[in-house]
């Protein structure tokens, strides 16, 4: 079963490992998932900030 990553590099999605590991986000399962890592990324921590603020007993971030 192949993975996929998204360079953060180059903007592309890779089939396998064929960057050096800085550069690289996932693995994914599929090409169309990595080509949303960042997305995915941005979504995650969104949801991690407003669970940080509820924790701290703050206002979630807007």
């Amino acid at each position: 079963m192949s993975e996929f990553y998204y360079n953060v590099s180059t903007g592309q999605v890779e089939e396998g490992r064929q960057s050096p590991g800085t550069e690289l986000m996932g693995p994914y399962p599929t090409a169309e998932a990595a080509r949303k890592a960042l997305e995915t990324a941005a979504e995650r921590n969104k949801a991690w900030d407003e669970e940080d603020a509820d924790w701290e007993g703050e206002d979630s971030p807007s």
